[in-house]
């Protein structure tokens, strides 16, 4: 499986990928310590940011490295066919309180979906809900198609 070509997307293509999806894997991490878990969002195209709705148990792994506020990495990524996409926002997630709460930040995380699964050994009362929102200190969109017509032999 060769490589045929990897070119950077422009702003709009990455613009309108995070529109198309609304999940992909979000990274923390913290010395040198990692965590990644899958997750929704919204995203809102004119300031290019992420809403995120969190959900956690008091003391889980998850709440212990969102309250050391980490830096963070998004990824979100498609497959169609021969041809491969990803996206990688990075930059640091901000909790947002409920008094700080606008509008605007309530029709956001609207739009960030709930996952298409739930698994927890707690029941929902013990579940902590916790929104944030990461705007990007960095944003780029890849696309790779690989030849796999040069593999046959």
């Amino acid at each position: 499986m060769a490589l045929d070509q990897q070119v950077e997307l422009s702003t709009e293509k990455t613009d309108t990928i995070l529109g198309d999806h609304e999940t992909g894997v979000l990274s923390l991490a913290r010395e040198n310590d990692p965590y990644a878990i899958p997750i929704s969002y919204g995203y809102n195209v004119e300031n290019r940011r992420f809403y995120l709705r969190l959900v956690s148990t008091p003391q889980s792994e998850k709440r212990r490295f969102l309250a050391s506020a980490p830096q963070a990495r998004l990824v979100v990524y498609d497959e169609n066919g021969d041809l491969y996409r990803s996206v990688v926002a990075t930059g640091t997630l901000r909790e947002i309180s409920q008094d700080e709460l606008t509008v605007e930040h309530i029709e956001q995380y609207g739009e960030a979906k709930r996952p298409l699964f739930e698994i927890w050994g707690e029941s929902k009362q013990n579940l902590d809900i916790q929104l944030y929102q990461l705007t990007p200190d960095d944003l780029s969109g890849r696309q790779v198609r690989i030849d796999r017509e040069s593999d046959v032999e």
